[in-house]
């Protein structure tokens, strides 16, 4: 069965999502399930995405939202932020507009077919924007838990602006190890506040540990002064014994060299994992353009025709390199593999030795055996 445009992107974009940026959107929080696979999340987020669709353009724009709302839980793009947002705007419900909308417009791409759709967007962000009042955010940790009047709505560092109601609001940062940050400000209908919390490493409660008490030195009182034992006689010298050679030093060329190949694999498959996600990342983009020009890729019409080959030229590309990334991976796993095991595996024990010599002393006389083994 031939796979439609938007459906071959979504799915390239949520089987890449373990290389998304370590920067948090300031967005409404919602819970996320985790997928059966990736491909499934992929279809899941599609059937959302054309349901929210379908019931937009028949005015049913409380279902519409719903249908939004899971397609972006599982798949947040440009594209469902801006039909999401259209949706809120809709609905009057200003500042979910505003989160959404400002989001399509900082990730919105460079096509001219999505160019009158971004008029649009930005109008509808003004307006909404005069309704609510917003928060820009800064935290002096990264990786902070940033929560608006208790309610998280991302981790530090925050990408955008927090659109809040008018009035009050107190900010928070979190995280463990550190002492939590907050900040009460008070925003107006359509005005803007800053905030920056300084968040300081939290102080240890570990107990110093009680003094070791030393052991008295030899001959010093408490250890055993006044019991002198008894000198033993003296005890005929006997010659040296050669110690047994040290085993030889295992060379550390092979493992410099594995470890060497095992980096260039994993920089190899991360190269083509950044680039196989931007190809991703633009065939999504272009098919959610011809979707919302009202085209298709099954049978384009001519004037489709150049941007629905263009899909199909980044979706095969984002596939190539996928493959290449993961062969990358798979060879710096084995490599890296491969210098452990010849770190730590056992070195080879000094072969068994024994020598026996004569003692001679005042009580008798024997041998002395000394060896490994």
């Amino acid at each position: 069965m031939m796979m439609n445009c938007r459906s071959l992107a979504v799915l390239f974009t949520a089987a890449t999502l373990i290389a998304a940026p370590d920067i948090a959107v300031a967005q409404p929080a919602a819970p996320q399930e985790a997928p059966a696979s990736a491909a499934e999340a992929a279809k899941r987020a599609d059937a959302s995405y054309r349901q929210g669709l379908r019931l937009y353009s028949d005015g049913k724009y409380a279902e519409a939202e719903a249908a939004l709302q899971s397609a972006w839980e599982l798949n947040p793009t440009f594209d469902v932020a801006y039909n999401l947002g259209n949706t809120e705007y809709k609905l009057k419900k200003h500042r979910e507009a505003a989160q959404y909308l400002s989001f399509a417009l900082r990730h919105w791409p460079l096509m001219k077919a999505a160019a009158k759709l971004k008029v649009t967007a930005e109008q509808r962000l003004a307006e909404s924007r005069a309704q609510v009042g917003a928060v820009r955010v800064t935290v002096g940790v990264a990786g902070a838990e940033v929560l608006v009047d208790g309610k998280a709505v991302g981790r530090a560092p925050l990408e955008g602006e927090v659109f809040v109601d008018a009035g009050e609001h107190r900010v928070e940062a979190r995280l463990e190890g550190y002492a939590p940050a907050n900040e009460t400000v008070k925003v107006a209908k359509g005005g803007s506040a800053e905030v920056a919390l300084a968040m300081a490493a939290a102080k240890s409660d570990a107990r110093e540990g009680a003094p070791v008490a030393q052991a008295p030195e030899r001959g010093a009182p408490g250890a055993g002064a006044g019991a002198s034992a008894a000198e033993k006689p003296p005890v005929a010298p006997v010659e040296p014994v050669e110690p047994a050679s040290p085993p030889q030093q295992r060379s550390w060329v092979p493992m410099i060299a594995l470890g060497a190949a095992s980096a260039v694999g994993l920089g190899v498959g991360i190269g083509t994992t950044v680039a196989s996600n931007t190809a991703s990342d633009d065939a999504h983009k272009q098919s959610a353009a011809i979707i919302q020009g009202r085209g298709q890729c099954v049978k384009p019409e001519s004037s489709w025709s150049g941007p629905c080959e263009q899909v199909r030229n980044d979706a095969s590309r984002a596939d190539t390199l996928g493959n290449v990334a993961r062969v990358a991976f798979i060879a710096s796993g084995a490599l890296a593999i491969a210098t452990a095991t010849y770190v730590l595996w056992p070195k080879p024990k000094p072969s068994a030795y024994a020598t026996a010599l004569p003692v001679v002393h005042p009580d008798g006389a024997g041998f002395a055996v000394t060896g490994a083994w």
